[in-house]
């Protein structure tokens, strides 16, 4: 897809003034009263640029209209590890922006490093506690403290070819992933992975019985290297090597989505942006050429929760009325608003008055909402997921067994998940 981020970006300045991905270098100046008696608070985020335009042209005007005395300064920024280790610096010297957009993933590292404002005293949260997912709620849960709202969700789908599943002699997607592998080595046919992280495989490992932590996220050995995990990953790597597995991100110019929609390639997974970026008419001509499908499972949940939760950063001068815009922007209007972006709520409210027909490309993702697994919400996922991706490499590589590679890998991550304990 082409951006074309300068009419974008003069867009965005001109209608609420949320910023381009450059950094506010000094804070001060911004989270100050505006010269009319309003009180300024900053905002980071990392929405695209369909859901940015959601934010500057309905939800902050709507927030400031139901807010007279509050302004929200916007700054749209790169979900990458520059902007976690910005953050973590800016926090951990009280610089940072008032509220944050921050991925799932990163809410227990903040959280465990004393980085983020707590949330329970704060007036109304104990009412707010039961309205949200509440798996997307335990991410920000420590020590008996809560640090984060749920803001949005997304999981996976598995997303077919249907020319390719017809040649087959299907009219509906496998329901197993174990029946997807089968169909694969029997016709050939290509499974585009986008690599090789917790992200893109565990959804597959666990849709083939695997596992990778016990319950309290306390131990790897006996589930990462268990019977159950080394049967999958081996059938996995078998597919790799007989040219039927794709990494998009080993090749350059590679692109899973487009490979699935011209029929060569049987099945990729992806979140709902891969419909949601498209025009009205893109996404008809695209539901013909693909079925998306719940993710196959396997023993238990094999579709893995993403999503954004919204922090206040340590150090924030305006405490109050960023737990304001916190509860605006998770509450019922302003969650309805952003789901016409393909965006899940996470609030039970909206998402029961949210109507999504049973032929819409989000109906399969609303639908599995409450059958998903968590990345674990440990101090070290970061940490552990680089040994996890460094050894599953390996093995996809013939460097190591399967065996070997994920007893060397549980072995790593235990030691990791000791000292996030």
């Amino acid at each position: 897809m082409v951006i074309r981020w300068i009419p974008l970006l003069l867009i965005l300045l001109l209608t609420a003034g949320c910023g381009s991905t450059s950094v506010i270098s000094n804070p001060k100046q911004v989270q100050t009263l505006d010269g009319n008696g309003k009180t300024v608070i900053t905002f980071w985020h990392t929405y695209n640029d369909a859901e940015t335009r959601l934010l500057v042209q309905e939800l902050i005007p709507a927030f400031e209209r139901n807010n007279p005395n509050i302004r929200v300064k916007c700054t749209n920024l790169a979900n990458n590890n520059e902007l976690k280790y910005n953050l973590i610096a800016r926090a951990s010297s009280n610089r940072g922006p008032d509220v944050v957009r921050m991925d799932i993933s990163w809410v227990p590292e903040f959280t465990q490093k004393g980085l983020l404002e707590p949330l329970n005293g704060l007036p109304g949260f104990e009412a707010l506690k039961p309205v949200f997912h509440q798996k997307a709620m335990s991410v920000g849960h420590y020590k008996n403290q809560y640090y984060s709202l749920p803001l949005n969700l997304y999981t996976k789908s598995a997303i077919f070819n249907r020319k390719l599943l017809m040649r087959a002699g299907r009219t509906e997607a496998p329901r197993s992933m174990s029946e997807v592998l089968e169909l694969a080595r029997k016709h050939r046919y290509t499974i585009g992975l986008g690599g090789l992280e917790a992200w893109d495989t565990l959804p597959y490992i666990y849709s083939l019985g695997g596992s990778f932590m016990n319950e309290n996220f306390t131990r790897a050995s006996g589930y990462l290297n268990g019977e159950d995990t080394v049967r999958a990953v081996e059938m996995l790597a078998g597919l790799y090597k007989e040219h039927l597995i794709h990494l998009s991100a080993a090749t350059l110019n590679s692109d899973n989505w487009e490979a699935v929609r011209s029929g060569n390639m049987l099945v990729t997974d992806e979140a709902p942006w891969f419909y949601s970026l498209l025009k009205d008419s893109e996404i008809h001509d695209a539901l013909k050429q693909t079925l998306p499908a719940p993710f196959p499972q396997g023993k238990g949940p094999s579709s893995i929760i993403g999503g954004e939760n919204l922090v206040i950063l340590k150090g924030s001068r305006h405490p109050a009325e960023a737990w304001a815009f916190m509860k605006w922007m998770t509450g019922k209007e302003a969650q309805l608003i952003m789901a016409r972006a393909g965006l899940i709520p996470t609030n039970r409210e909206a998402v029961q008055a949210l109507s999504v027909s049973t032929d819409s490309y989000l109906y399969p993702y609303v639908e599995a909402m409450d059958d998903t697994f968590l990345r674990p919400p440990v101090k070290n996922w970061s940490k552990i997921e680089e040994v996890y991706t460094l050894y599953l490499h390996k093995i996809f590589l013939g460097k190591l067994s399967v065996k070997d590679g994920l007893d060397d890998a549980a072995s790593e991550i235990d030691t990791l998940l000791a000292d996030s304990n």
